[in-house]
């Protein structure tokens, strides 16, 4: 009878385990809450993209989920490149006016987002850019100062509806002359890669830094109010801020005259091109910080609204759902668009808020 009684007591012990493994140790959720979260996260810094590449996992025992964050953003870099021989970007500009090339998904995926961005804008966002950018080549350190006359036998080869895709083969075909250059929107579609693979494995809290694209997911094991996200001071080196902003699961991109640029008899040329003109583009803006939720429309609209100028830029912002954005003009003063101003907080005296009418 005892011996009955000890059985029954260790099955009753293995349904009460059985149980407890259930509720507690059950495979992640997809929003990642049986996931614990550490305030001592996982960090990985790299030289990709040309920038630096910093990630933060907010969960221990990710190593394996890191490299694999760190391989696609590998993998994006070689298929992205404009100088790797066999990437698809390579591939396509060498077969202009020749041929359609077959690419990656992603790559196509990429490129139709691109000219998606190029028709809202009127063609202030395009692409083709690289026809001019070759040229200048600002941030190599082939970089310099091209003649008048070699931008303007590059102009023609600029314009996005010259670029045709096929949806369904997904190929892509540029004219003889043209040049793809999708700098301007691929940190961004990889940033949201990126979060694609942390969802994967129920990573609920994360930063990815991609060099001025910062995506954050959910919020500061410090902080219920959000991740505390700066906006880069543009007379200094990323890093400075001249304010801040509490966000929860938003991408934040910054971009600014002050990144790259050349010095040529002491004028200073920005890598921001202007596609009419082949030249940076020249305005009263030194930087942009765009919040969107996907990372990929944060970069081609931080592109997008150097050309659009302040005024414009702002209208524009205000027509979008659920997209904010702050200017900051070369006279120190901030424009910021109204879903911000009240979260706002200014950090820098040398810098103003400017009452928009």
């Amino acid at each position: 009878m005892k011996k009955k009684r000890n059985f029954l007591l260790i099955i009753i012990s293995l349904i009460v385990i059985s149980l407890v493994g259930y509720f507690f140790l059950k495979p992640q959720t997809k929003d990642g809450s049986n996931l614990a979260i550490t305030t001592s996260p996982l960090t990985r810094s790299e030289s990709l993209l040309h920038t630096v590449v910093q990630i933060k996992i907010y969960h221990k025992g990710q190593e394996k989920v890191m490299e694999e964050a760190i391989d696609y953003i590998k993998e994006m870099e070689k298929l992205l490149s404009t100088n790797l021989e066999g990437s698809d970007v390579y591939r396509i500009n060498h077969a202009a006016g020749e041929e359609a090339v077959k690419v990656d998904k992603r790559t196509f995926t990429i490129i139709k987002e691109a000219l998606k961005m190029s028709e809202k804008s009127d063609g202030k966002f395009d692409i083709s850019i690289g026809a001019v950018t070759n040229l200048w080549r600002i941030g190599d350190d082939e970089a310099r100062l091209p003649s008048d006359e070699e931008i303007k036998a590059a102009l023609p080869f600029i314009n996005y509806k010259n670029i045709k895709i096929d949806e369904e083969q997904e190929t892509v075909y540029i004219e003889k002359g043209m040049t793809l250059e999708l700098g301007a929107i691929s940190k961004g579609y990889i940033a949201d890669g990126v979060k694609s693979i942390f969802e994967k494995h129920h990573i609920s809290t994360a930063i990815i830094n991609l060099g001025g694209n910062v995506l954050v997911m959910g919020t500061s094991p410090n902080n219920e109010k959000g991740w505390n996200v700066g906006v880069q001071n543009p007379d200094e080196v990323r890093g400075d801020t001249v304010g801040a902003v509490h966000v929860k699961n938003r991408s934040v991109v910054t971009s600014g005259i002050y990144e790259r640029y050349l010095e040529v008899d002491g004028k200073t040329y920005h890598h921001i091109m202007n596609p009419e003109t082949g030249y940076p583009v020249e305005n009263n803006i030194s930087g942009v910080t765009v919040f969107t939720d996907k990372s990929i429309q944060g970069d081609e609209l931080s592109t997008s609204l150097y050309l659009l100028g302040i005024e414009e830029g702002m209208k524009y912002i205000e027509s979008l759902d659920n997209v904010e954005a702050v200017f900051i003009d070369k006279d120190k003063g901030l424009h910021i668009s109204s879903g911000l101003k009240e979260k706002f907080e200014l950090k820098n005296e040398d810098y103003h808020i400017v009452e928009n009418e």
